[in-house]
């Protein structure tokens, strides 16, 4: 346990050299969560700007499918780069991917965002053969940092990002040929949770555990065993299950099983005596949207019209990837740039915004009666969470660490 707690927080492995570095790029997670966050707030100001009417959004694409793509493959995507490449040193032991490789990496991602950004003007296929680029160049690179350092078990990760990789290129195919996403949108969501439920189910408990055990608490989190290998097994049937059929009663069967799986998990970890520390607390408040989305899922399959069929959705995308992904950039950034591993009310308003989004959408699927207003607060509260976290985060990602233990 105690050496995943260095995977997103404490001290880094740091190249001497890297003194001399521009900050930016002398670790993964600074360009990564800082163009993340730039975009997950850009992307969503261009949405509801065209749904009222303001500009066109994608033309070619179509606005709603080029949202859609922008904040799983374009805000996922880069968190999830900024994370891997901060864990893999510290599970390799080998020295991060910075400087020059790193700049391309991101330059890579960038390039993404601005063939979407200008869609009109470069094509639909010229900007989805451009964006393609990324996840699997991010792959490659990641694949080779374990492969050398010989830490075969944490190949799994990978295998998600490969089916990242191939969702996104399915979601352009969709798009191009047939006019909107379909399996390569529920891929890459189903990709998304997976990570969630594998990666934040090995930091969340560990984290939690080292906290708990420093204030002395007597109960601690269980150990990985029988039931989180169940969970996994069980979230990995359910999501495969809704990628190839979505509809089908067997599939609300999964999920009922894996959510009621996932509680299980969750409760083991003991989250709620975690409440004094909102930097614990919001990673097992993000991990509680997954079987959240799984229970919404299944109810939205027995009962037809019960729900709208984006419950499910909204509460897996918003819920727990935004929640999830805003907990391990303030943390990482905290503790990759010396700062001490505590919340402030800045940070805790960027927690609470992220809830209140997450609330809200998946409201609005419930109450199609008051779907626009609860969409425009849904908008307003994920607006609120970047650019609070731009305000106190990005001075952070972009300057160095104190002169003590500079990166």
């Amino acid at each position: 346990m105690q050496k995943s707690t260095r995977e997103i927080g404490g001290q880094p492995r740091i190249d001497p050299a890297d003194r001399d570095t521009i900050p930016l790029f002398s670790y993964g997670f600074r360009p990564f969560f800082l163009g993340a966050a730039i975009w997950a707030l850009v992307a969503l100001i261009l949405l509801m700007g065209s749904l009222m009417g303001l500009w066109e959004l994608a033309p070619g694409y179509g606005a709603l499918a080029w949202h859609g793509h922008e904040m799983l493959f374009g805000y996922a995507s880069g968190v999830v780069a900024g994370f891997l490449l901060t864990a893999v040193p510290n599970w390799t032991g080998r020295l991060p991917v910075a400087r020059w490789r790193l700049a391309l990496l991101f330059a890579l991602w960038c390039l993404g965002r601005l063939a979407f950004l200008a869609i009109g003007v470069t094509g639909a296929l010229p900007a989805a053969l451009m964006d393609s680029a990324f996840l699997p160049s991010l792959l490659v690179v990641m694949a080779r940092e374990i492969v050398v350092g010989r830490n075969w078990r944490n190949l799994r990760p990978l295998i998600l990002v490969g089916l990242l990789a191939v969702a996104n290129v399915a979601f352009h195919a969709e798009v191009l040929i047939a006019g909107a996403p379909d399996f390569g949108l529920r891929a890459g969501v189903a990709a998304l949770v997976a990570l969630i439920v594998l990666i934040g189910g090995r930091i969340t408990p560990s984290f939690t555990h080292s906290w708990l055990h420093r204030a002395g608490s007597p109960v601690l989190p269980a150990s990985f065993g029988l039931v989180d290998k169940l969970t996994l097994l069980a979230s990995g049937v359910a999501l495969l299950a809704w990628i190839a059929f979505p509809g089908a009663k067997v599939t609300a069967l999964l999920f009922f099983v894996a959510a009621v799986a996932l509680v299980v998990r969750l409760w083991r970890w003991e989250g709620l005596r975690t409440w004094r520390e909102p930097l614990l607390l919001v990673l097992h408040l993000g991990y509680a949207f997954v079987p959240l989305g799984f229970m919404l899922g299944a109810l939205t399959i027995l009962v037809p019209g019960s729900l709208a069929g984006t419950a499910a959705f909204h509460a897996w995308t918003v819920g727990a990837v935004g929640l999830m992904t805003l907990g391990v950039m303030t943390r990482a950034t905290r503790g990759h740039t010396g700062r001490e591993l505590a919340a402030s009310p800045v940070t805790m308003a960027i927690y609470g915004a992220m809830i209140a989004a997450a609330l809200l959408r998946i409201g609005a699927g419930a109450l199609p009666q008051a779907y626009m207003f609860l969409i425009g607060a849904a908008g307003a509260a994920w607006t609120a969470a970047f650019s609070l976290f731009l305000l106190e985060y990005a001075p952070m990602l972009l300057g160095r660490r104190p002169e003590r233990s500079a990166d």
